[in-house]
């Protein structure tokens, strides 16, 4: 490793580190300056970091990760950062490249590996959400594709507004407030334990290569019949298959018909999710959906079938196959919206002062004095506000040209969704920078409900209302998404003593990869409205639900029990962060509302194998904590990489193939 920069004049002097953990010690002290950020632990000038291998390396693994986010958007209702599984996964393929090649290439620098992460972190995370929520809502109320153009565009676009808001952020966020973004602490830790090759951090790559191998094998063995013809040879002649679902004995049926989703699914992909996401919520959603599905839904099916005939009723629950299943979230989304929808609002009414604390920002460079010598070295190395200027005066056109010619979003209206992107930004980048959680949802609903009330929903054009309210509303919250996911690469990097500069100039090229491969794999993977609403995709049928709410007639389209259902899921909503703020000592042992939303949005298979993955982790601490601290996370995290990937592949193949096949 290169040694550290000359200091900087007039830096107090400090003893030098003796061990990579010190130098992120300093950098992760509020009591240090940045004075002694740029004599111990910037090396950005003195080790290779922007490099060609680097940034393709990083593209590589974003345009995996970026479909593998795109299906567990689809199937579970949020993605996953990629930060520690791609700097992972990038310095084991590394050096078995350098195996290969008999040692002729070069070990990939700290710095380089660093960089990797960002631009991977980019095109895997910050492209994909507006796909999946918005544009799929679209689909679903539309029946058809958006054309290609206008998602790529609307996509490069939304992505891009994220990197460049997270510029401002990141001095006052990183440098100055040194607010914890626990996410990308650990990663640069992993980073640094791998390249001082600590024994337990290569244990822990070993354990994430072999949970991603094990995914992978999962995934291929629990395909449906029917997907890819291949596969159906290889099941036959093999006879090694896991079925998609094993009803559950005894309570199958309702009136002779299918509940869906009732069973266990194996799949090793849902059950990483619940190591990660952890007991209370896991927990909650398996609670949730034994009362639908054991209670709620038989007794409005009992209802629906008393009153059978009546042409003024209308039908709780509505049957899908030909009459043969009973779809029982189409109805209950209605509750488990209300559920998250409320919750996130009022969890993020009762951060007021997180909220404050963010424009601080605005404040900050007031009666400022002349900038010293440290300052003119960091502004040297820090992304300049010319950049910032020159790229938001494009991306801010762009998005207001593509919300007016396809979505017929007057210009005055693109501009109030870019200046809330601008605001929902700091909000978000605030809370994961302290909490390590995105409210992602909440930023959603926010600017749903600001343009339900700025654009009033016209009886005249109902279409155009839903649009502007999706689409505004995707353009504040994947902005706020990518800015958050952003700057925790920032905090690896600052930790890791690399140049801003080079970091948002990979994480801006990861961008442009992410598009390239999100685009094409969205159509591949859902090719049809049938193919998503297979998916039975949560987040995908919150933003639906909500915007046909606000911009599409209203509750007198509902029956009556799903109206009951919204009033009970938002008492439900407030409710329980209430409780949680008034009593802290009772808030661990209350449901999680998102956990009890989310398991009313979900068919119960899904919330089974969160609860297995919890309950296992929770196994795991009591038997051997140490372990379990070490290793739990990095093995959930190559279950979920493994599966969800080798998922993307075999969807993207099986539309390719049916095209081949119906154009020969």
């Amino acid at each position: 490793m290169s040694s550290p920069p000359a200091s900087a004049p007039g830096a107090s002097p400090s003893p030098a580190p003796e061990s990579p953990v010190d130098t992120i010690a300093i950098a992760n002290d509020p009591a240090r300056s940045e004075a002694d950020w740029y004599q111990h632990v910037y090396q950005g000038d003195t080790m290779p970091q922007l490099t060609l291998r680097a940034v393709l390396m990083g593209a590589v693994l974003g345009m995996l990760m970026s479909a593998a986010n795109l299906y567990t958007t689809l199937k579970i209702g949020w993605s996953f950062g990629v930060a520690i599984t791609s700097c992972v996964l990038s310095y084991v393929i590394w050096n078995a490249l350098r195996l290969l090649s008999g040692g002729r290439l070069s070990e990939m620098s700290l710095l380089e590996n660093n960089c990797m992460q960002s631009t991977a972190s980019a095109a895997g995370f910050s492209t994909g959400a507006t796909i999946a929520t918005a544009f799929g809502a679209l689909l679903l109320l539309e029946g058809h594709h958006q054309p290609v153009w206008i998602v790529a565009l609307f996509t490069l676009f939304s992505g891009a507004l994220g990197v460049f808001l997270a510029v401002p952020m990141k001095r006052q966020m990183i440098n100055q407030e040194k607010l914890p973004f626990p996410s990308g602490l650990a990663a640069a830790t992993t980073l640094k334990s791998l390249y001082s090759k600590g024994a337990e951090a290569l244990r822990k790559a070993y354990v994430l290569i072999g949970g991603l191998v094990a995914g992978l094998v999962v995934g291929i063995f629990n395909t449906a019949e029917g997907t890819l013809g291949i596969l159906d040879k290889f099941f036959h002649k093999t006879r090694l298959h896991l079925p998609e679902l094993v009803p559950a004995a005894g309570y199958a049926t309702v009136n002779g018909r299918s509940l869906i989703g009732f069973g266990f699914e194996p799949s090793v992909l849902l059950i990483g999710a619940g190591m990660i996401v952890g007991l209370r919520v896991c927990l909650s959603m398996l609670a949730g959906s034994l009362l639908l599905y054991l209670w709620v839904g038989p007794a409005l099916i009992a209802m629906d079938a008393a009153h059978l005939g009546e042409t003024a009723y209308k039908i709780s629950i509505p049957l899908i196959g030909g009459g043969t299943i009973y779809h029982l979230p189409r109805w209950a989304l209605w509750g488990g919206t209300a559920t998250m929808v409320f919750s996130s609002l009022a969890a993020l009414a009762l951060q007021w002062r997180t909220i404050a604390r963010s424009f601080s920002l605005l404040r900050r460079g007031k009666n400022a004095a002349a900038p010293s010598e440290l300052d003119q070295r960091m502004a040297a190395i820090e992304v300049p506000l010319s950049w910032l200027v020159a790229g938001l005066i494009p991306i801010t056109i762009g998005l207001l040209a593509i919300q007016y010619v396809a979505f017929h979003i007057s210009p005055w209206l693109g501009l109030i969704a870019v200046g809330m992107a601008f605001v929902l930004s700091l909000v978000a980048s605030r809370a994961t920078g302290e909490t390590d959680t995105t409210p992602i949802g909440a930023m959603g609903k926010v600017m749903q409900l600001l343009f339900a009330i700025i654009s009033p929903p016209a009886a005249s054009s109902v279409h155009v209302s839903l649009e502007h309210n999706l689409m505004a509303a995707a353009t504040g919250a994947n902005s706020a998404s990518s800015s958050a996911d952003l700057l925790t690469d920032l905090k690896s990097g600052y930790l890791l003593g690399a140049n801003p500069r080079k970091q948002f100039l990979a994480q801006f090229t990861g961008i442009f990869f992410g598009t390239l491969a999100v685009v094409p794999a969205w159509y591949l993977m859902v090719p049809t409205k049938e193919k998503l609403e297979a998916f039975n995709p949560p987040a995908t049928n919150m933003w639906r639900a909500v915007a046909e709410l606000l911009a599409g007639g209203g509750l007198d389209q509902l029956p009556p029990s799903a109206r009951m259902a919204i009033v009970i899921g938002a008492l439900v909503g407030v409710s329980l962060p209430l409780l949680g703020k008034l009593r802290p000592q009772a808030a661990p042992y209350l449901p999680s509302a998102m956990g009890l939303g989310l398991s009313w949005v979900m068919v119960y298979s899904n919330t089974q194998a969160f609860a297995i993955g919890a309950v296992i982790s929770w196994l795991w601490t009591k038997v051997h904590a140490r372990t379990a601290d070490a290793y739990s996370v990095p093995l959930a995290s190559g279950f979920i990489a493994g599966e969800s990937l080798i998922k993307a592949v075999i969807a993207m193949a099986a539309t390719a193939v049916g095209l081949w096949a119906a154009r020969s």
